[in-house]
């Protein structure tokens, strides 16, 4: 249930690949956000309220909640499934904000992870509901972050708290187990710190490790950009669930139904649907998000011979109707 990779290296584009997974076809599009717009952490009581100090790309999955994003400030924010959050009861001391706007409220705000982690100990993060493997339950979700200096943040909600891991040595996410588990199952494997082979599975720490290994194998000098890119979405793709493995008794097992890469140097966004053929790809700097733009989006579903730039494909639309706390897409 989704994977990340945070590639750097000297002299090259700081990188960051996410696959989501989920058990049914997610549908989603890719909106922007310009310079200015407001909007509501989605709480019933005491909601965070703010205007977007930078201008944004994101996944919006469902028009519903944002998955992921890059800012023009080179930020990128991705949320992935983790079984264990617990987000705790709600303190209305504490301005709220929903887990359906919790990375655009970070794209919204922020240019640096470390802006984004110390935003994250004075709010309070609240679910929606989501049916997951054919139960009603919580949007079980924590976050990552990367920036363009290459710095990361983990940031998972457990007994109602953040729980943050934030470095440069965090590169990889997956789901379950929580964090500090995953980083310490990854010190038994090969080339990892252990002697156990590199595991081939679906399951969340499998995937983990297998990201982890492969990730360190790229070259420190890819011979042009666009090698680097593929590096990233090679591994990327063999973090992947293929379709057909969804497992309803492992929540963790789910197909991949999209991928991005995000370039936080050269601010550009890409994105695959796992059953099209093309890979499409948006520079912030050729779309219009100054203050007073219009909100536009482009869905790469309705143009399947769409292919590379695609920033003259977005179109005007109206703002994402985002989950408001406790409730559950349609």
């Amino acid at each position: 249930m989704c994977s990340r990779v945070l590639w750097t290296s000297e002299g090259q584009p700081i990188l960051v690949g996410r696959n989501w997974d989920w058990t049914d076809v997610v549908v989603t599009e890719l909106y922007t956000t310009p310079r200015g717009i407001e909007r509501s952490g989605m709480t019933p009581t005491n909601p965070m309220k703010w205007k977007a100090k930078y201008a944004s790309v994101a996944a919006v999955a469902w028009e519903a909640l944002t998955g992921g994003g890059i800012n023009e400030a080179g930020l990128s924010v991705n949320l992935l499934y983790l079984a264990e959050s617990d987000f705790g009861e709600r303190d209305d001391t504490l301005k709220g904000v929903c887990c359906s706007v919790w990375a655009q409220y970070y794209l919204d705000s922020f240019a640096t992870v470390a802006e984004a982690v110390e935003a994250a100990k004075s709010i309070q993060v609240v679910p929606f509901k989501v049916v997951h493997k054919g139960e009603l339950g919580e949007s079980y979700i924590h976050m990552e972050v990367a920036d363009a200096s290459g710095d990361s943040a983990i940031i998972e909600i457990l007994d109602g708290k953040p729980v943050i891991h934030h470095g440069k040595q965090y590169r990889v996410v997956a789901n379950s187990p929580t964090y500090d588990e995953q980083l310490a199952l990854m010190k038994e494997y090969e080339g990892l710190g252990g002697s156990k082979p590199v595991p081939g599975g679906s399951q969340s720490d499998e995937r983990f490790v297998r990201g982890a290994f492969y990730a360190q194998m790229l070259p420190e000098q890819p011979a042009s950009y666009q090698a680097a890119v593929s590096g990233v979405l090679s591994i990327m793709r063999n973090m992947s669930t293929p379709f057909g493995m969804d497992d309803p008794d492992k929540p963790n097992i789910s197909a991949t139904r999209w991928r991005t890469i995000a370039d936080l140097t050269n601010k550009r966004y890409y994105f695959e649907f796992a059953d099209m053929p093309n890979v499409v790809w948006v520079d912030l700097d050729k779309l219009n998000l100054e203050k007073g733009a219009s909100i536009q989006k482009f869905n790469l579903a309705a143009h399947f011979d769409a292919s590379g730039q695609v920033a003259d494909m977005f179109n005007p639309t109206e703002p994402p109707a985002f989950l408001e706390a406790g409730a559950r897409p349609n």
